[in-house]
């Protein structure tokens, strides 16, 4: 249906992602005719969408300024947002979402030398294995820092782990 408008759509679940590049007032209008016809569908098929989860993402510079619709509420432009719990910025730089993840990383790494009572290393190095390594590993291949400073902070999580199960004692043999 959209395809027609030259717009590329990917859908998820409950998420629909439109792509469009936009070079001219021509293919902001069929962004927003684009826009139209989702409302028009969901209506439909007596759907209501979330348009506080809705937004717009310009990827590098933007020709000119628009603002875009949905039920009559003009959708926020955003400098980055979240797709399936990656962070994309709108100069696609993976940096924010490193940040983000490695601050998670941290955290729980932090409960693990909090929460668990032993101090047997195999226990606690499995606890980081099993619950700090997904959260700094997903979707690496989507994310993979290109920047000696991101790796340095990817890196950091698990050196600052294994430090601090040096230095508060809790290697016991």
């Amino acid at each position: 249906m959209l395809e027609r408008y030259g717009i590329i759509v990917k859908l998820f679940t409950d998420d629909v992602k439109m792509y469009l590049e936009v070079a001219n007032v021509d293919d902001a209008n069929k962004h927003q005719k684009a826009l139209d016809l989702i409302v028009e569908w969901a209506t439909e098929w007596q759907l209501q969408l979330s348009v506080n989860k809705c937004n717009i993402l310009d990827v590098g510079h933007a020709p000119f300024v628009t603002d875009y619709y949905v039920y009559d509420s003009v959708l926020p432009k955003n400098s980055s947002c979240r797709d399936l719990g990656v962070t994309i910025t709108h100069d696609l730089s993976p940096s924010l979402h490193i940040g983000e993840i490695a601050a998670k990383g941290h955290q729980r790494a932090n409960c693990i030398l909090r929460c668990f009572l032993s101090g047997d290393v195999k226990l606690l190095v499995r606890a980081f294995t099993v619950y700090v390594r997904p959260v700094v590993e997903y979707c690496s291949v989507v994310w993979s820092p290109s920047l000696k400073q991101d790796s340095d902070l990817i890196e950091k999580v698990q050196h600052r782990f294994t430090k601090r199960l040096w230095t508060e004692g809790v290697f016991i043999q």
